[in-house]
């Protein structure tokens, strides 16, 4: 059923506004749950046994209490949906509100004093809840009830405007604070799928270059092929057999280009770099500490995609010790090959923030993703002794499919 504006109203002057807010309102109602919420753990247990130890004693203790035993039992046993708040947020909120109101409405009835205990005021973490994890629905649907309890509990104990307006804040807060972190981890998410998403762009151009290459070799070597063919039968025999190799090549080249995405950009025209580039970044690196290169094993005849991934995570990594590396004094870069993979290692003796070793950035993302499109691995972290490592081992032929 869709808005219509009527002659004579607002919404009549923009006919497009009712239509707009109808699809934002849909948009919002359809929003699916939050992926991956935190399982349960010791601390929620920790949280409701101190608040049932609370609400023992001040249901207890407290002189002002009507209905004692019903206010002694709500209070410790609501405490129990906080357990569920992440998993089942929209029915813990109607559990817990749902007997909010009828606190409320039993003391607008008149109980003659005061039903529900100060300990429920942990009923503000399930708004958070609800709008942290829950689905756009349920978002709707609770907060219409957080809203209901939220009236009736301002108009059965109303005590001016100023305490009403703070007690609104105090309730809502939260709820405004898990719609915000929710947008904020959101946007990590997102952040961090558009950097994997460039590192297999990059991929992609990398590979592109590759298989242009052999398919020109292959063009090249056909022409040369037809023209011999009548005159020279065993030089054309040849150029079948180098265009059979570089088809091959090929082939084997593409297929490492599974999973790799890319958005219609022209391919990089300048000639891919690899391992016997590195030592050029030692001399690169500037004002920052010096950087020793050692190459050794057998690094000949690498699959193009894992010789030009072996020099962009030696790269990144030079570069990731030459800006944090605080205090450094040299940077080792090792590269080691043997019949079946390629290892890298980077590794500086500087400083490192705290921030910044449980918190490496975007640029680490991309270079696992590399190495993992490629059937790698990578680890980067504190080293043992001093100052940060970074270590990367490929197989020399490339992921298979």
């Amino acid at each position: 059923m869709r808005l219509v504006p009527r002659a004579g109203t607002a919404w009549a002057e923009f006919p497009y506004a009712a239509v707009v807010v109808e699809e934002a309102i849909r948009s919002l109602w359809a929003e699916p749950r939050a992926p991956d919420p935190p399982r349960r753990s010791r601390r929620d247990w920790a949280l409701v046994g101190v608040l049932l130890v609370t609400a023992v004693l001040e249901g207890t203790l407290r002189d002002d209490l009507v209905w004692r035993p019903v206010a002694l039992l709500l209070g410790a046993g609501l405490a129990f949906t906080l357990l569920w708040r992440r998993s089942h947020p929209l029915a813990v909120v109607v559990i817990a509100f749902g007997a909010v109101i009828v606190l409320s409405v039993a003391q607008l009835i008149g109980t003659g004093g005061t039903v529900g205990l100060d300990t429920m005021v942990y009923v503000v973490l399930l708004p958070y809840s609800l709008l942290r994890w829950g689905s756009g629905r349920d978002a709707g649907i609770g907060l219409l009830i957080v809203m209901v309890a939220l009236v009736l509990g301002l108009t059965a104990d109303y005590t001016g405007v100023v305490d009403s307006v703070a007690g609104s804040v105090f309730l809502l807060f939260p709820a405004v604070l898990g719609a915000s972190v929710r947008y904020w981890s959101a946007a990590q998410v997102r952040e961090r799928d558009q950097v994997k998403l460039r590192e297999r762009e990059q991929l992609a151009r990398e590979l592109h270059d590759t298989v242009a290459h052999h398919v020109s070799a292959i063009v090249v070597r056909a022409q040369a092929g037809r023209v011999l063919a009548s005159s020279e039968p065993a030089a054309a025999v040849d150029a079948l057999e180098v265009i059979e190799e570089e088809a091959s090549r090929t082939l084997a080249e593409l297929r490492t280009m599974v999973g790799a995405l890319r958005h219609g950009e022209d391919a990089v025209l300048a000639p891919q770099q690899g391992v016997a580039d590195i030592e050029r970044l030692a001399r690169r690196a500037g004002d920052g500490p010096p950087v020793e290169v050692v190459l050794s094993g057998d690094l000949a005849d690498l699959r193009p995609a894992v010789d030009a991934a072996v020099y962009r995570l030696a790269q990144e990594s030079i570069t990731n010790a030459v800006r944090h590396a605080r205090h450094a004094t040299r940077i080792d870069v090792r590269v080691v090959g043997d019949g079946e993979r390629v290892l890298l290692s980077v590794r500086d003796d500087g400083e490192r923030s705290a921030f910044g070793a449980s918190s490496p950035g975007y640029g680490l993302l991309g270079m696992t993703e590399r190495a993992t499109l490629l059937g790698g691995s990578l680890q980067a972290g504190p080293s043992a002794d001093r100052g940060w490592a970074v270590t990367a081992a490929l197989p020399r032929t490339g992921a298979r499919p």
